[in-house]
């Protein structure tokens, strides 16, 4: 059995890991030292051996020292889908193979060894061997690519549309590489192709939707937009009828509504918007001025139900407003509502037609793309695109597509241009063929999302409404709620490791010689590309025992620093404990309602400051029960934060419940990371240890995509190790300095038990907790609790400077709230600047490269030897990027000693002339499609 040798730094440990995780019914074998003050000095060493169950090993921490091997994607079976147009045809990719560069252990795996674990949970007796096994690390991937839904073809540029394609330029080293066949552009969608005739002449009618990777994922994993203006579901669908004469075509887009929100309930479909209006719109108007870059004009069908207080009026409501505060022209973006569901209740889908009447105007204006195919001569060109959404851009979208592309077709069909003399009589079987194309285009969309076909697809179909039809409309509803509970995540993480998300994952750079010292360069000149600037970030932390907001001013708690300076933060993040009553009742659950009123106070404050000359908005807010972290910005630097992303982790009850646990907050400001988490540790005077053990769980279970590092801010709970008494009588005096020699955190720190390579601030304030509900008098309940300083905040990284560390005077509660106020270096790149900076640098780095000259074969000597050519002394190099045309050199030949092809020269150029158009699968020496993951 295979097994990887693991890592963790701090504190350092080792563990063996199968790599097969199947093959490990008895877990995870972990090492670790172990330490003791109270250890006899002479005693001999220990350590401290842990056989743990796969579901307790958190691996975040960890690292592989036995590194695994890299991988190169070949495409080794496909079948034809059909042809576009002439010379343009479409391949369905049906299996992958995944080969290793560094080792040949997986080299000899058969299909069966590959994909037993799909069929049985374990191979057969008979084929029990060393060689079956061994499970191939790729195998999941290869299994997702054989699905159905990844296309492909050599003879041109799958992603482009054909309008696209005659608009863009090809680079010449694209275009060499698409020659060859050794690497092409595939896709994930659908590809659909159907023959029809009309007055004796052929026609090929194509459906095609590409499925974006930008945000790609399943149904209640992915959903609304990202920071960079991406949505989930994104879907260019493009409607291509081709004849010998003309080619028509048409473009729609279908995506996720562009807002933050979270419907991550399988059962309890709760949905959530996750930021404000404000801190939304930068997200917002990127995606629509790429759509409209992209498209010219856009004009959005949005199909959410208008009914008050149901979720999707709430999600409708908040996009319309979005929408709005663009303030972009109507040409450019038009919003349009249609409440499918109320307007076609009963199936009676005929009131489509209001629907198409409203957006006819537009279509017509906005057009198609029309060529002349004899000599490609562009008659029209489509210059706006509808965008279309329901709730998961599926069922209801689909119908509404299928019909405003129908709408399109016959319109063209109409025309001159269409060259068909009776079209009403000789079109019908073609619009039939093409409502077939887009059902098969809906329950192919349907099953990468959601897992199932899609709903109404027997409408879009057939045109008609039966029970059968309702009936197997019910039917992959239930298999939806199956999929999406029990499969779904094991499917995310896949899509995740193809796109190079998960955790650990690293890029794998292509080796180009010049490359290394480029980057040596670049990082010496970073000022060239980058500005920096300084920002104060303040963290503040209040546990609030369960009470509600009484209307007490926060001034004294989120003002403060404004008496010693007129400099405004620009960053707050505000962190909560026991924000709700921690009952039975609530520790399995989250009630946001409370968290929604202190934001609404938290922004308030901020706002109404006398001295205050900025404007805050809410960016991202989250809750664990009881702990939950509020962050807001100032207005004018939201455009320059992006990839925020959330977290939780529960460390109740043996992680089930969440009365204890952590949130946590991460972002890119410019291009400086910042991570903000707000936790709660088990509490009791003595219980330091599970506080300690507190903090590895969440350092090492709390995560988001690529493992990026967590710096905190907490309530902790950690006590003053000192008798009541003692700690009463020296808090009386102020004697902070023996009160601070006992605290239970700064031990364990210092003994390196906990929180390594964190900080704190200087303490100066009394302890602050614990106190009677509205007094300055600590406990005088029965239990008489011994002060201490439960609410801390600590951090991390080299570019954060604490300004100041202090408490607040506020009454609610029975704790004090603590803020820190720190100053950080945000550096922000410019990519253009830095991109002109590296192709100069490689254009540098080529010209004073010298290459040798080949050596002179040996010549007869003859009376009047013919004047020798002049050998160019400096001939240029090969690069990986694009720049201007090189011309090639013969290698040196090769001799007894060394041959030509190991001598590090650059290939000879293949005689492009020579390309062939033909399937490569279809010839004996194949050529397949290469990739790197």
């Amino acid at each position: 059995m295979q097994t990887h040798l693991l890592l963790r730094d701090h504190p350092r440990a080792l563990a063996l890991r199968p790599t097969v995780l199947h093959e490990a019914p008895s877990g995870v074998l972990m090492f670790e030292q172990y330490s003791h003050s109270n250890l006899v000095t002479n005693t001999a060493d220990r350590a401290i051996t842990k056989l743990l169950p796969l579901s307790e090993f958190e691996d975040t921490s960890w690292r592989i020292l036995n590194s695994r091997p890299c991988f190169i994607a070949i495409v080794t079976d496909c079948v034809s889908v059909g042809r576009i147009r002439a010379g343009e045809e479409v391949y369905k990719i049906v299996s992958v193979s995944f080969y290793s560069l560094s080792s040949s252990k997986y080299d000899d795996l058969d299909v069966s060894a590959r994909d037993y674990e799909y069929t049985t949970s374990s191979p057969p007796a008979d084929d029990w061997d060393q060689t079956t096994a061994i499970q191939h690390p790729c195998a999941q991937l290869e299994k997702l690519f054989s699905v159905g839904n990844f296309y492909f073809t050599p003879d041109f540029d799958l992603t482009k549309t054909v309008q696209a394609r005659y608009s863009y330029a090809a680079r010449k080293k694209q275009t060499d590489l698409d020659r060859g066949g050794f690497l092409v552009f595939a896709i994930r969608g659908y590809v659909g192709v159907e023959s029809v005739s009309i007055e004796s002449e052929k026609y090929e009618l194509s459906v095609i939707s590409k499925l974006s990777c930008k945000r790609a994922g399943t149904r209640f994993n992915s959903r609304g937009i990202d920071d960079n203006g991406h949505v989930a579901n994104f879907v260019e669908t493009e409607t291509v009828l081709y004849s010998n004469r003309m080619c028509y075509a048409f473009i729609q887009t279908r995506g996720s509504v562009p807002v933050f929100w979270e419907h991550q309930g399988i059962v309890n479909q709760k949905l959530q918007i996750a930021r404000g209006q404000s801190a939304t719109q930068p997200a917002v108007k990127r995606h629509f001025t790429e759509l409209i870059t992209r498209y010219q004009s856009v004009c959005n069908i949005n199909l959410l139900s208008a009914r008050e207080n149901t979720t999707e009026s709430l999600l409708g409501s908040t996009y319309n407003a979005a929408v709005e505060q663009l303030h972009m022209p109507d040409e450019q973006l038009r919003m349009v509502n249609f409440d499918l569901h109320a307007e076609c209740r009963g199936g009676n889908y005929d009131n489509l037609s209001r629907l198409l009447n409203e957006v006819r105007g537009y279509m017509t204006s906005h057009g198609y793309f029309l060529l002349d195919s004899v000599d490609n001569r562009i008659l029209n060109k489509q210059t706006g695109c509808f965008r279309t959404n329901c709730m998961d851009c599926l069922d209801r979208t689909n119908l509404v597509q299928n019909k405003i592309s129908s709408m399109s077709l016959q319109s063209y069909l109409t025309s001159t241009n269409s060259h068909i003399s009776r079209p009403s009589l000789n079109t019908d079987f073609l619009l039939d063929r093409h409502s077939h194309l887009w059902a098969e285009n809906g329950d192919g969309l349907s099953r990468i999302y959601a897992g199932t076909g899609a709903l109404k697809s027997a409408f879009t179909r057939t045109g008609k409404v039966t029970f059968m039809n309702m009936l197997n409309d019910a039917t992959r509803s239930a298999n939806r709620f199956f999929i999406n509970t029990f499969q779904d995540k094991a499917k995310q993480e896949v899509i995740d490791q193809l796109l190079g998300k998960l955790v650990g994952q690293q890029e794998i750079a292509i080796h180009d010689p010049i490359s290394d010292s480029v980057s040596k360069l670049m990082v010496k000149r970073l000022k060239e590309y980058s500005t920096s600037r300084r920002v104060t970030i303040f963290c503040g932390t209040y546990n609030l025992n369960g009470k509600s907001f009484k209307g007490e001013s926060l001034d004294p708690w989120l003002l403060q620093h404004s008496q010693w300076g007129d400099e405004e933060p620009d960053i707050y993040a505000v962190g909560f404990q026991e924000i709700v009553e921690l009952s039975p009742q609530q520790v399995m659950t989250t009630d946001a309602e409370k968290r929604k009123v202190w934001e609404e106070q938290i922004g308030r404050t901020l706002n109404s400051n006398a001295k205050g000359r900025s404007k805050y908005v809410l960016l991202r807010s989250n809750q664990l029960v009881g702990a939950a972290l509020i962050i807001f910005v100032k207005a004018n630097i939201v455009e320059n934060i992006r990839n925020v992303e959330t977290s939780i982790k529960k460390t109740g009850i043996m992680g089930i419940a969440g009365n204890k646990g952590a949130v946590a907050i991460r972002m890119d400001y410019g291009d400086t990371s910042i991570c903000i988490l707000a936790a709660h540790f088990a509490s009791g005077h003595s219980n330091y240890e599970d506080r300690n053990a507190d903090f590895h769980t969440i350092n090492s279970g709390l995560r988001f995509l690529r493992g990026r590092t967590i710096d905190s801010h907490n309530d902790l709970n950690y006590r003053v190790s000192l008798s009541n008494e003692e700690a009463r009588a020296y808090a009386a005096q102020g004697n902070i300095d023996a009160l601070y020699s006992a605290d239970q955190l700064q031990n364990e720190m210092r003994l390196g038990h906990v929180f390594p390579g964190y900080e704190e601030g200087p303490i100066t304030f009394l302890p602050t907790y614990k106190y009677d509900n509205g007094k300055d008098v600590y406990d005088t309940s029965e239990k008489q609790r011994v002060p201490g300083w439960t609410d801390r905040v600590l951090y991390k990284g080299r570019d954060l400077k604490l300004v100041q560390y202090s408490r607040a005077e506020l009454y609610t509660s029975d704790h004090r709230p603590v803020f820190a106020l720190f100053e950080a270096d945000i550096v922000t790149l410019d990519h253009d600047a830095k991109a002109r900076l590296q192709k100069e640098l490689y254009q540098k780095s080529l010209d004073n490269i010298i290459v040798d000259a080949p050596p002179e074969l040996p010549r007869r000597r003859t009376p009047t030897p013919p004047s020798r050519p002049t050998v160019n002394q400096n001939p240029p190099v090969d690069s990986l990027i694009d720049l201007d045309p090189i011309t090639p050199i013969m290698p040196r030949p090769s001799t007894e000693l060394s041959n030509w092809w190991e001598n590090g020269d650059p290939l000879p150029r293949s005689n492009k002339t020579a390309a062939t158009k033909s399937n490569p699968f279809h010839e004996n020496l194949r050529t397949f499609e290469v990739s790197e993951l």
